[in-house]
């Protein structure tokens, strides 16, 4: 079972349209597969019978169906049909252009593990039935048919289009689908924030306190996570960053040691000093001569 916070933070969402159409048929059927990805049916004309997990479903016009990766499923046209889909990752994969839309048969998915998609049923706190029943239907239909649509074209801008209505339908589902009277499990935080901000306020106090409270944590539960994540103290890695920025700013510039000091963050030029020399066994003035 997943976080959700924690799984964005490893796998961000950024939907990857795989490949789809509009899907006119006569009377058809997709024998047995598994998928790698997500399969998004609108049935716009017919009916079809899906099998999906052992579980029959019976679509006709204006239904929606997603199918979840690892499913197995079984599709069948039941009439002539006319059902728009797209095949596509929700998170981010690195490896996404070497997945691909399964084939009929292919049932083992072992050899393409690494492939596999993230259900959003391992989410803990949400829960998508195979057929959705969108709150707003005619937007969420108007939102996935200008997906395909722009998909059709090959120009980035068009890409960029239906890029952008993948993350709005993917974050209808997510927003309508997540249990709303469940007690909430409070989830690992992430603190990935922490080397930009630290990085863009290095020249000002931070206290653990401070950055504590951004974190919405308890002082002692971010120095926690934060040694787990980065093997040190707040304090320590803040320190060793100060005095590396200070060891650039020795190197690649005329400033004074009080300037210095100020800029990285340093109480006083004593305290800048005694640090520095810690860290790197000379003290400013005597590094700056090695130049």
């Amino acid at each position: 079972m997943y976080d959700l916070g924690e799984l964005i933070a490893e796998k961000p969402i950024v939907p990857y349209i795989r490949e789809c159409d509009y899907a006119v048929r006569k009377s058809w059927v997709m024998p047995e597969r598994r998928l790698l990805d997500y399969l998004l049916v609108y049935v716009q004309d017919g009916r079809c019978r899906f099998k999906v997990d052992g579980v029959e479903y019976s679509f006709r016009d204006g239904d929606f169906c997603l199918i979840q990766p690892g499913s197995l499923n079984l599709l069948e046209g039941l009439t002539d049909t006319v059902t728009p889909f797209a095949h596509m990752d929700i998170f981010y994969q690195p490896e996404r252009e070497q997945s691909f839309p399964t084939r009929a048969g292919q049932i083992d998915l072992s050899p393409y593990s690494h492939l596999l998609q993230p259900r959003l049923n391992d989410v803990y706190g949400i829960e998508v039935p195979v057929r959705l029943q969108p709150r707003h239907p005619a937007k969420f239909r108007d939102t996935f048919l200008h997906l395909v649509e722009c998909w059709q074209h090959r120009e980035p801008l068009m890409q960029l289009k239906a890029q952008h209505a993948a993350t709005e339908l993917v974050l209808a589902i997510i927003e309508e689908h997540q249990a709303v009277n469940q007690p909430v499990r409070p989830s690992p935080q992430s603190i990935n924030w922490i080397m930009p901000y630290l990085s863009l306020h290095l020249g000002e106090p931070l206290s653990i306190r401070e950055m504590a409270k951004r974190a919405n944590l308890s002082p002692s539960r971010f120095s926690a996570l934060f040694r787990q994540r980065f093997g040190m103290a707040p304090y320590q890695y803040l320190l060793e960053l100060r005095v590396n920025h200070a060891k650039e700013l020795i190197e690649t510039t005329e400033l004074s040691q009080e300037e210095i000091a100020s800029y990285c963050g340093f109480a006083n030029i004593h305290h800048f000093s005694k640090a520095f020399k810690k860290k790197t066994g000379r003290p400013p003035g005597a590094f700056r001569r090695l130049r």
